[in-house]
């Protein structure tokens, strides 16, 4: 595997397969900035993630990759042997903005203007965030607010955000329950398999579960709070809640952080590309990926794109 990688490396890569939403590509003749992959502060574990802006930033994606070893495209006349499958699905950009308001509460304790509270010297496209769309009209979940003249003022608000995540909480039992899904026992990965048993889980299973795939996107401390404010009993095992449940998925290739810097291919290069999916493309990429589930898939449907960097 790890020659496989080293090989990646080495040959540099010029096209990608890449599964999004219409409105991730699409790039409208009036907008000052096109769709750009970028790395941002990963609100669980601190280090640098990578994550898709659409044109003019008005909506954030996570990115990750179906990885599995012999895999690769064939494209047009030639063959792409970085066989990874991108996708990119919607974030709630709050989850990306919380980590810096509890750090700026931490520190200064005080109202501040948000402009003053998402800045980060390691990662500056941070500042994109507040352009999305559901940014500033959402932070009341999170923050209290003050208005002096025509400028707003925020301050994290931990007993808000315990409400919001709550709510998110209650949002992804009900999707895991439309889809028949099987959480019995609480402490299974998030790769989701469909079973007809499903019905026998609890609603403690349900809720543990959510739990559980909502830890992936806030920080620690929070995940703790958060399972206390759920009144959810934590487990004795190793495998407590309080650690949330991998990603990786247990067939024959798995779901892992799209590692290579894609960033540098926010270029004006044509030859750099993320390439549609041909009919046959598409049969392989269904393969060994049955029952693969993401957070993001529980509240909007995934199509396929086309990403250009012009």
């Amino acid at each position: 595997m790890s020659s496989k990688r080293n090989r990646r490396k080495e040959s540099p890569c010029h096209q990608w397969v890449l599964l999004a939403q219409e409105s991730a590509t699409e790039a409208p003749e009036k907008a000052d900035s096109e769709p750009v992959f970028t790395r941002l502060r990963n609100p669980k574990t601190g280090t640098g993630t990578l994550y898709f802006f659409n044109s003019d930033a008005r909506q954030v994606y996570e990115v990750k990759a179906f990885d599995e070893e012999y895999r690769s495209w064939f494209i047009g006349q030639s063959v792409q042997h970085d066989g990874r499958l991108l996708f990119v699905t919607p974030l709630d950009p709050l989850f990306l903005v919380l980590p810096y308001l509890i750090q700026a509460s931490e520190k200064h304790g005080k109202f501040q203007p948000v402009d003053q509270v998402i800045k980060d010297e390691e990662f500056p496209s941070c500042s994109s965030i507040l352009n999305c769309t559901r940014t500033l009209p959402s932070l009341p979940h999170l923050t209290d607010e003050k208005e002096i003249g025509n400028r707003k003022f925020y301050k994290y608000n931990k007993e808000k955000t315990l409400v919001w995540l709550k709510k998110k909480a209650e949002q992804t039992v009900k999707a895991l329950k439309n889809t028949n899904l099987s959480v019995g026992g609480g402490v299974q990965s998030s790769t989701l398999i469909r079973n007809k048993q499903a019905t026998q889980a609890t609603e403690e299973d349900y809720l543990r579960y959510a739990h559980g795939l909502l830890s992936e996107y806030v920080p620690v401390d929070l995940s703790v709070e958060f399972l206390k404010y759920l009144e959810l009993p934590a487990f004795s095992t190793k495998t407590a809640v309080s650690e949330p449940p991998s990603k990786k998925i247990k067939l024959s290739g798995k779901l892992v952080e799209a590692d290579e810097d894609y960033t540098k291919f926010n270029s004006d290069s044509k030859e750099t590309k993320l390439s549609k999916m041909t009919a046959a493309q598409k049969s392989l990429a269904k393969v060994d990926k049955t029952g693969m589930k993401n957070i993001s898939a529980f509240f909007t449907s995934k199509s396929k794109g086309t990403l250009k960097t012009a």
